[in-house]
């Protein structure tokens, strides 16, 4: 996620860094490098003209570069500028505490917008216990009806069946109807899709936004588009009154345009991301977090929060144990790799971890993705119980049976049972440390013992 704006802006913040003295010919040249690098973002230009202009602004006319710590205050302004253009504050779903509250989808064909249903229905049924139905509006587009089903099934949430009606209008209110009489909750409304922005498209939309009268619109936009994803708000925002928008494939988009741009441009917050492909891989977005996660800053709050949804408390306290005794074997090691798993694999905790950004490129040089952890735990669960526990065993013979039996080479045992050791020594340093916190010299120790890529 923005790993190519991250790294850029990382290395000019790093110029900076440390000067006693900033001159303006140092600003120019690194307000020059922004520019770029934003632009590169693929961020629409009017922002990045915004965002310049209100920087140089802020520090020539609080003379920041005459003050105590110049470096300090330049990254300041550009982290709140960050914040800024990204919306500020985390702006939650507007529901009522009493009636039916009634959200509107719409966007392109494509843009993930039936699947992005599925994943805010599933956020709501997590944080409430409200009665939700989903409606599909998408007359022209079969298909669209039967996903929406199979996915409300799928996350057992009820789903208006409307017999394949052709009509819109009808569509509105007979669930609406059907809502009221079986004291529905939420009501989430999916609209049809087009390849493009079309007059006809806007018509219905415009009709479906005056008669289902929404408290919340929500546009969803593919973030991989770019400044595209911002254009197309500009359409659907003229239209109708978006109240917020959800951009989905974050996961994928090294750029960062679309996120940089659409807020600026539809006056609208984005509420959620979406992560990936799962329906559990929806988050709230949080500006001041993904502001701090593009200057390699990290996002320490959200993977906590992660790890306290999909972490087994437990099982944590348990390992705890083992590990204050000296005790961590190749069964608790697996464990962890599936924990990993669970907090979206390897580069979705690096994204969150702050000045990672050289393990990450370790991570692409070796082409190190999920896909290891798989094939660790596989290898792992090919051993013997006596194995797992005293890894001393696992001799030649013993590592030719553990690689035939999960698929893989004696190299990638071998590779294995050295990343444990590595491992296991970390858990002894921890355990010595006491309260005392990460060694200063862990992130170096950390990056030079990541899995090296399986075949």
């Amino acid at each position: 996620m923005f790993g190519t704006l991250s790294d850029r802006l990382e290395k000019i913040v790093s110029s900076i860094s440390g000067k006693a003295i900033i001159l303006e010919s140092d600003l120019e040249l690194s307000m020059r490098e922004i520019r770029i690098a934003l632009l590169e973002a693929d961020v629409a230009l009017s922002v990045v003209k915004d965002f310049i202009t209100n920087i140089k602004t802020n520090i020539l006319g609080k003379e920041v570069l005459r003050s105590i710590k110049p470096d300090q205050m330049i990254i300041k302004l550009v982290q709140d500028e960050l914040i800024k253009i990204l919306g500020e504050n985390n702006e939650p779903l507007k529901i009522q505490n009493t009636g039916l509250t009634k959200i509107l989808f719409c966007g392109l064909q494509g843009s993930g917008k039936t699947t992005s249903v599925a994943k805010i229905a599933s956020f709501i049924k997590k944080e409430s216990k409200k009665k939700i139905l989903l409606v599909s509006a998408d007359i022209y587009r079969p298909a669209a009806q039967e996903q929406l089903k199979a996915l409300s099934e799928q996350i057992d949430v009820e789903f208006f069946d409307h017999n394949n009606t052709v009509s819109v209008e009808d569509i509105i209110n007979n669930s609406l109807r059907y809502a009221e009489q079986n004291l529905v909750d939420i009501l989430l409304f999916d609209t049809a899709g087009r390849q493009v922005v079309d007059k006809k498209m806007m018509q219905e939309l415009e009709l479906i936004h005056k008669k289902f009268d929404p408290q919340e619109t929500l546009l969803v936009a593919d973030s991989l588009t770019g400044q595209d994803a911002a254009n197309i708000a500009k359409s659907f925002s003229e239209t109708v009154n978006i109240t917020g928008s959800i951009l989905t494939r974050i996961d994928g988009d090294g750029r960062g345009g679309a996120a940089l741009s659409i807020k600026s441009i539809t006056g609208a917050p984005i509420k959620f991301i979406g992560v990936g492909e799962k329906i559990d891989q929806l988050e709230a977005f949080y500006p001041e977090r993904i502001a701090n996660r593009i200057l390699g800053k990290g996002d320490i709050i959200s993977l906590v929060e992660k790890a306290s949804e999909n972490i087994d408390q437990e099982a944590m306290e348990s390992l705890a144990k083992k590990i204050s005794k000296g005790k961590f074997d190749l069964d608790d090691f697996s464990k962890q790799l599936k924990q990993m798993g669970k907090m979206g694999g390897v580069s979705g905790i690096m994204s969150m971890l702050p000045g990672i950004s050289k393990a990450q490129k370790l991570m692409a040089e070796n082409k190190i993705n999920d896909d290891v952890i798989n094939h660790q735990i596989a290898i792992i669960h090919s051993m013997t119980k006596k194995e797992k526990s005293n890894p001393g065993l696992i001799k030649a013979s013993r590592k030719v049976r553990i690689a035939n039996g999960s698929g893989k080479r004696v190299q990638d045992v071998n590779k294995l049972l050295k990343q444990f050791l590595q491992s296991q020594k970390m858990m002894k340093k921890m355990k010595s440390m006491g309260k005392g916190g990460l060694p200063s010299d862990f992130m170096d120790k950390f990056k030079g013992k990541l899995p090296t890529n399986f075949n």
